[in-house]
């Protein structure tokens, strides 16, 4: 009875302690005088998001904002190899930090992001299927999101980069990261599957792009850069030219 008690008193303190986190950052920038991010580049892991970012920064003169990876406490590591134990936080770390990336990048404008806090809570749903996060703390999850994503507007487009399992997984084992590489399969699948549903029920604002991947190299074939950016261009202008329109 002792430790069930004790994980819920710890779980509502840090909810608080995020809670004034996310107030503070509130003065930074209120919403009501909020530039857009430009654009969020979604996908599963190993996609290919950090090289679309930085093309399209390229190409539209656009300011990059790739994905936050402060973990000093090496919970991703941890996660990996303990999930129930370290799944609550390194979730609200990950999510506490995407929340602060995403405030920047409003206020720098312009800005291109590799992932973002509108994302987050399909990892969490995920582990909340699996049993790593208990009800309790993901309804504390919940709660720390809902709250943050008052203080935040959503991009004008999102483009999700979709693509089957396997390419992803080689992809992963391509860029060879060690705590990626080690994961089994099964995690990938059902991750990419929380991604699948996520955007099918999409329903956060911003305009959806969605681009089939596995048969592009964007990276290494012209032709294939050119259609990726094409895309873009027509579905950003046609959110510019609404906004336009009022």
């Amino acid at each position: 009875m002792l430790i069930p008690l004790l994980n819920r008193i710890l779980a509502y303190g840090l909810e608080y302690l995020f809670y004034r986190q996310a107030t503070r950052l509130k003065g930074v920038l209120s919403v009501g005088e909020a530039k857009h991010v430009e654009i969020v580049v979604d996908g599963v892991t190993g996609v290919g998001k950090s090289s679309l970012v930085r093309i399209i920064c390229e190409a539209f003169e656009l300011q990059p904002f790739n994905e936050m990876f402060e973990d000093e406490n090496r919970l991703l590591h941890k996660f990996f190899y303990d999930r129930e134990k370290w799944a609550f936080p390194m979730q609200t770390n990950f999510l506490t930090n995407r929340f602060k990336q995403y405030k920047h990048a409003m206020d720098v404008g312009r800005a291109v992001m590799d992932r973002s806090i509108y994302s987050d809570r399909i990892f969490a749903r995920m582990y909340l299927e699996y049993g790593y996060l208990s009800p309790e703390e993901y309804a504390v999850y919940n709660n720390l999101l809902e709250t943050m994503l008052e203080h935040v507007v959503p991009p004008k487009l999102l483009v999700y980069l979709q693509v089957e399992t396997d390419e992803a997984i080689r992809r992963i084992n391509r860029r060879g990261r060690p705590d990626e590489v080690e994961v089994e399969r099964e995690y990938w699948d059902t991750l990419n599957r929380f991604y699948e549903t996520n955007y099918q029920d999409y329903r956060q604002g911003a305009e959806l792009l969605v681009i089939p991947v596995d048969k592009l190299d964007y990276v290494h074939r012209a032709i294939d850069r050119e259609f990726m950016l094409d895309s873009i261009r027509l579905a950003w202008q046609r959110v510019e030219t609404n906004a336009a329109r009022g």
